[in-house]
């Protein structure tokens, strides 16, 4: 019995938000990388490759963030396995991370050769199962984003009620109601008012908030906006 080789591979989803080209509204972006060799030469594809032997998955995943685009995000994290026996020409099973980019963070990026960023729901088609891996963590973070605290890997340290909400918006694409929305967050005790307000406004300075860990946040259900 011919026993088959089976290799590891480390992808990563990279989520930023970024404006949109036409709405100019936060929207979620990743990065693609065009392939350069064959199979599926000059198409786009998720950041990746084998896995090294030296290295461990985690560590492999931050080296392709690095290199791809230059971050360095604070969260990043195991998202699934994909191990379907044709995704690949070769017997290849990858584990895929995901990471989420904080507005300093992404201010770092910078483009690679053959690296170029997309609109999430609008990538082209893509190499192997990639289309799919994409919009699995699509699905993903948006269901995980009513019953936990990943939103706020989208912020950094000190933000405004507001600026939350630009993140649900951008991640559910729907507007939710600002009243209802400020009541649901306040009410998970998740938030920590700084004593700070943010500067440079014309209107009321909105005041600071930070993301208390400790606190346990009950699933939201976001009223849209009228």
């Amino acid at each position: 019995m011919t026993t088959q080789r089976i290799d590891l591979a480390v992808s990563t989803v990279i989520f930023a938000l970024r404006p949109h080209p036409r709405t100019g509204d936060a929207t979620l972006w990743l990065p693609l990388v065009r392939r350069i060799r064959e199979p599926h030469e000059g198409r786009w594809a998720l950041p990746g490759g084998p896995l090294a032997p030296d290295e461990d998955l985690a560590a492999s995943a931050r080296h392709t963030l690095e290199r791809t685009t230059g971050l360095a995000p604070r969260h990043l994290e195991q998202l699934y396995s994909f191990g379907a026996v044709d995704r690949s020409p070769e017997r290849v099973v990858s584990i895929v991370y995901w990471a989420l980019v904080r507005p300093d963070e992404d201010a770092r990026a910078i483009d690679g050769d053959n690296v170029e960023w997309f609109v999430a729901d609008e990538v082209p088609e893509l190499a192997f199962d990639h289309s799919a891996i994409v919009q699995y963590a699509l699905d993903r973070l948006r269901a995980k984003i009513t019953y936990s605290p990943i939103a706020y890997g989208f912020l950094t340290d000190e933000f405004t009620l507001a600026q939350v909400r630009e993140v649900y918006e951008a991640v559910l694409r729907r507007p939710l109601d600002p009243a209802n929305f400020r009541r649901q967050v306040l009410a998970t005790h998740a938030l920590q008012a700084t004593g700070a307000h943010l500067t440079g406004t014309s209107h009321r300075p909105p005041a600071l908030y930070r993301f208390d860990r400790t606190q346990i946040r009950p699933a939201l259900t976001f009223e849209e906006s009228r």
